[in-house]
């Protein structure tokens, strides 16, 4: 169940059968998305290089940049602070961002043999309500927002290590018996979904809506 009353939501279907052959050769199967992704979301480095009075050259400092994701988080912040805007425009490039992020990291967990598209949903539906920045949104919430969702990270990071163990196990599962065991799917699918809310709160800044703790 997705609960839809919360302006970020989260589902994806569950497939009956698995490919056993793409599941054993998930890892380097999803090498080529996993660049293109990293090319979308890495950061640029610059080389500055430190001369001296009599033209020596005596250090190199690298300036390394946010990346887009950083720089989405940035200039969201800063439109809402200052502006009280936020475009609809960049909203949708954001969230088609997130999108094509999460259908590589489903298939990453194997919860679908279906390869990343670059645009297409798939099984995978991933939806964020577009906030009226006027009504819905205070002004200095996004400075404190990071702050807030200090406990909603702190359970994340023991739940995603519990989702790596289950990833291990349903590999195991898939490779045997072709299947992802229903209740293991629910967990880390519960997991994505429960870090998708945070991340609307905290990252995207789409929501004032304090994300609620649960998997649901």
């Amino acid at each position: 169940m997705v609960d839809t009353a919360y302006p970020a939501r989260l589902n994806i279907d569950y497939q009956e059968k698995l490919s056993r052959v793409t599941t054993i050769f998930r890892v380097i199967l999803v090498i080529p998305i996993l660049i293109i992704l990293g090319i979308l979301t890495s950061g640029s480095e610059s080389v500055i290089q430190t001369v001296n009075a009599a033209g020596e050259v005596v250090g190199d400092t690298v300036s390394t940049g946010a990346g887009i994701v950083g720089s989405l988080f940035l200039v969201t912040l800063l439109l809402i602070l200052f502006r009280k805007r936020y475009p609809r425009w960049w909203f949708d490039f954001a969230l088609a961002l997130n999108r094509f992020s999460l259908r590589i990291s489903a298939y990453l967990a194997l919860i679908t043999d279906r390869y990343p598209s670059t645009e297409d949903e798939q099984n995978i539906h991933l939806d964020l309500d577009y906030p009226n920045a006027q009504t819905d949104l205070k002004r200095g919430m996004p400075l404190v927002k990071w702050f807030l969702a200090i406990p909603h990270y702190v359970i994340l990071f023991f739940l995603w290590i519990a989702v790596l163990f289950v990833v291990v196990i349903s590999w195991f599962a898939i490779i045997f018996t072709g299947r992802y065991p229903r209740g293991l799917f629910d967990f880390v699918v519960g997991v994505m979904r429960w870090t998708w809310r945070v991340q609307a709160y905290a990252l995207l800044l789409a929501t004032d809506k304090y994300p609620p703790f649960e998997l649901r």
